[in-house]
């Protein structure tokens, strides 16, 4: 809930990980100023018209960044400066035109040379994020040339719209980055799933949350309140191969840069067997079209 403060940390911790020697760096979902775990802990927040809940959403959108803006501008510099690809999630506020009142989950990609190479907007926000968050649309939907090849991006449930998947199967990822709050067993599976059925690496970035950074507005479950310390998200971030093995282990419960070497020729080894873009889709029979915000149509089908 400190946009400035998260983006000062944000920035140390993108030039710690190019320290490690990293040339791609990823945050998870809504990284900036924080994922609202309020709206699962804190019972009082679906209330109507509920003053605190108000004056935590007013909280949350005033520490929100605007696309473009100040904040990204610096991030945009950060990337530069360290030689690196960023790929972090944000709130997203809108501060004229059409949305200017609603906010988006969104995953920004900035390229080494500090251009914001895409901007995506979560589709569909999952139950009870839908009390902040509005629904996105296909533009930011693909993979984006970056100067460690082509990276995708897709966010928590967006994993389980099949038809989102393909989407980015179709644009070529060698690289895609799945953000979450906490990459849980079942999110696990999920990350696996799209490395193995998307011959790709997956960087799957959760986050790390206590008890006691829940808004002070909201009072939470009298189990919870006991305990501040107590981790409300456990981070889970890994590295998987496209066989849908893990390059890095999923790390639970601490702070660590996971680094890791990705040898992008094994794409072509799995690609053998299986690409769901080509003699795995049966043009013949299915056809996909997806709609950009201004509703045109575009064919993402590929003649076989």
């Amino acid at each position: 809930m400190n946009l400035k403060a998260s983006v000062t940390r944000a920035i140390n911790l993108i030039g710690e990980a190019a320290s490690l020697g990293a040339k791609l760096v990823v945050f998870g979902e809504t990284w900036l100023p924080g994922y609202p775990a309020w709206l699962d802990y804190c019972p009082s927040a679906a209330l109507w018209n509920h003053e605190p809940t108000k004056d935590v959403f007013a909280e949350l959108r005033r520490n929100s960044l605007a696309v473009p803006g100040r904040e990204t501008e610096m991030l945009a510099e950060a990337a530069r400066a360290n030689g690196v690809v960023l790929v972090i999630g944000v709130n997203e506020r809108v501060d004229v035109g059409p949305g200017n009142g609603t906010l988006y989950n969104a995953l920004l990609t900035f390229d080494s040379d500090g251009a914001l190479s895409n901007l995506h907007r979560k589709l569909v926000p999952t139950y009870t994020e839908r009390l902040v968050w509005g629904q996105g649309n296909g533009n930011g939907l693909k993979a984006v040339e970056t100067s460690v090849g082509r990276v995708g991006g897709l966010i928590c449930w967006e994993h389980w719209m099949p038809l989102a998947r393909q989407v980015l199967h179709d644009s070529g990822e060698h690289i895609h980055v799945a953000v979450w709050p906490t990459v849980h067993e079942m999110h696990q599976i999920a990350s696996r799933h799209y490395a193995f059925e998307g011959r790709c690496f997956v960087l799957a970035a959760g986050l790390l949350m206590k008890m006691q950074d829940l808004p002070s507005q909201l009072s939470v479950v009298s189990d919870l309140a006991k305990n501040p310390d107590h981790l409300l998200l456990r981070g889970g971030s890994a590295i998987i191969g496209p066989d849908g093995s893990y390059v890095v282990e999923p790390l639970f419960d601490e702070e660590r840069v996971l680094v890791a070497d990705l040898d992008l020729s094994a794409i072509d080894k799995e690609r053998m067997t299986l690409d769901v873009s080509g003699h795995y889709q049966r043009d013949d029979l299915f056809n996909l079209k997806v709609k950009t915000q201004d509703f045109e149509k575009q064919d993402v089908s590929h003649d076989q």
